[in-house]
């Protein structure tokens, strides 16, 4: 089966393809770049929900073939629940995942209260209609960046039932916990079923 991941995130798509091969061994999972589809897509929706939709069906649309999208944002109580849906831009329309470390950082000084959670909206988009399924994983902020490996906001997250920052963790240990690991086991049940 191929299934079309609707991201140029090269980190996230090895993340996608690594989970999703433990569950259904003979998929191949291909990036927009693999289909020379290009820029960005568009995330106009308020919500998480929203935005993995509107990416499936874009996706689903160009290529025919069943298409995955996610997003995903890291929520902080003492920020409201920000940045939330904003995770990609919180230091602006362009930011680099960087630059949101930085502001993020700059948020949290002082900050007791550093109780945060990744969650991770999927949808699937076929020619049966579309599905959705979410992932939670609750952690905290840590008080500075730590580790080079991941991307986003992993520097900066603390999983709960470790002291490493996912950026300190080793790949399969952080595929073995992540938020999006909950999300597609659901999914990869669904397909499972289907096929």
């Amino acid at each position: 089966m191929e299934l079309v991941l609707a991201t140029h995130n090269k980190g996230k798509a090895r993340e996608f393809s690594q989970i999703l091969s433990q569950f259904l061994p003979d998929i191949i999972v291909l990036s927009l770049d693999d289909l020379g589809i290009p820029g960005p897509l568009k995330e106009n929706g308020n919500t998480l929900e929203e935005n993995a939709v509107e990416k499936a069906l874009w996706v689903y649309l160009q290529t025919g073939k069943p298409s995955l999208s996610d997003d995903s944002g890291l929520e902080v109580d003492a920020l409201g629940g920000a940045p939330g849906v904003y995770s990609a831009r919180f230091a602006g329309p362009e930011a680099t995942a960087a630059e949101n470390n930085n502001k993020l950082q700059q948020y949290m000084l002082g900050v007791a209260n550093r109780r945060a959670r990744f969650r991770t909206v999927l949808c699937l988009a076929e020619a049966s209609g579309h599905r959705t399924w979410d992932g939670v994983l609750e952690g905290e902020i840590a008080t500075a960046q730590r580790g080079s490996k991941g991307f986003g906001y992993d520097p900066l997250f603390i999983p709960h039932g470790t002291t490493l920052t996912f950026a300190e963790l080793e790949e399969e240990e952080k595929n073995r916990i992540s938020h999006r690991r909950m999300a597609l086991s659901k999914m990869a049940k669904h397909l499972v079923e289907e096929i």
